[in-house]
């Protein structure tokens, strides 16, 4: 019978250091497709930016105004990082209450800043500002959405390791998902910062 089981199990489960924390991936592979995606999507953004000098050198390039309703986003995304790497922090200590706090207040501000960005629009459109109205505010549509694209994929990960949370999970089960959460929104925050500040200096 135990050879039976010794043959059935899977290495990868065996193994003490490749424990899985995620649904199938161990932490080392979970870690390493991270990279690889934050490294596409900085190559993404990073073409957008080049796009967007080449692109404004054109005469009919018109300044889209910044809403001072983005000055408060801004400020809701730096607190929902900061809160993501208290559950962060709180996970690696094994301190189940931080990490639920944590999750709660940096998935709540995730979403307050969708829902302020989709405000942002509508005041855009208010005033005239469409997508098609002017290739600067297609650049700002496009970036912006797709931020705000990932953001809510961030949040996909975020749902399934706080339903986890409160169904009962231990802590040291789930660390390695709130650690790649944390490192995600910091990602995001730092995309948000250079795209916020090309709009400002342009």
């Amino acid at each position: 019978m135990s050879i039976f089981k010794t043959l059935s199990t899977k290495p990868w489960v065996a193994e003490r250091g490749y424990l899985s924390d995620s649904h199938g991936f161990s932490p080392p592979t979970a870690k390493v497709f991270l990279s690889i995606f934050l490294g596409v999507v900085t190559a993404v953004f990073g073409l957008l930016t080049a796009a967007y000098f080449i692109r404004m050198a054109y005469a009919d390039w018109q300044t889209l105004p910044v809403p001072a309703l983005l000055w408060l986003n801004t400020a809701i995304l730096i607190l929902s990082s900061v809160a993501l790497q208290w559950a962060r922090t709180s996970a690696r200590q094994e301190q189940i209450v931080g990490v639920r706090r944590g999750l709660l207040v940096g998935g709540a501000l995730a979403f307050a800043f969708l829902v302020s960005q989709f405000l942002v629009w509508r005041q855009l459109g208010s005033l005239g500002y469409f997508v098609d109205t002017n290739p600067s505010n297609s650049f700002f549509y496009l970036i912006t959405g797709l931020h705000g694209l990932h953001l809510l994929g961030g949040l996909v990960a975020w749902f399934r390791a706080s339903l986890r949370l409160w169904r009962g999970a231990d802590v040291a089960k789930i660390r390695i998902t709130v650690d790649l959460c944390a490192v995600y929104w910091h990602f995001l925050l730092l995309v948000w910062l250079v795209m916020f500040g090309l709009l400002l200096v342009t």
